[in-house]
């Protein structure tokens, strides 16, 4: 009789990780659903240095290389499609804004109609970026 008491209190003293294991799970999939993924455009670009730099977020990355070739979320576009490639990717995150990385041999035409193009788009927010000296 004392072996089924000793079995009763072993089945007593184990710990139950399902509810842990449950509550790690679901915060893992909060995590994954609000996590906000930034595309990059796919080029490097030599940003012209400023003494001004503000720190800012977006979700939109636009690269305007030195041959003033636009590329938008790793793909190179011609000028009449980034307007297009905004508008998709804004509507996957509306809050967010776009970041221009314009290289500092870049003519000002292919950087003003991008800005133009992200402001068709619905792009309330437009910075370009730029390095510290």
């Amino acid at each position: 009789m004392s072996s089924a008491n000793e079995l009763e209190e072993a089945d007593e003293s184990e710990i139950n990780l399902t509810p842990m294991l449950d509550v790690v799970f679901i915060m893992l999939i909060f995590f994954i659903v609000t996590a906000v993924f930034v595309r990059e455009p796919g080029t490097e670009v030599q940003r012209p240095e400023a003494v001004t730099v503000i720190p800012g977020t977006a979700s939109i990355f636009v690269a305007i290389t030195a041959n003033n070739e636009v590329w938008v979320d790793q793909r190179q576009l011609d000028i009449e499609g980034v307007r297009a490639a905004i508008e998709r990717l804004h509507s996957e995150n509306p809050e967010g804004g776009i970041i221009i990385q314009a290289d500092q041999e870049a003519e000002n035409g292919t950087l003003i109609a991008v800005m133009d193009a992200a402001k068709a788009a619905g792009v309330n927010e437009i910075l370009i970026a730029a390095q510290e000296p």
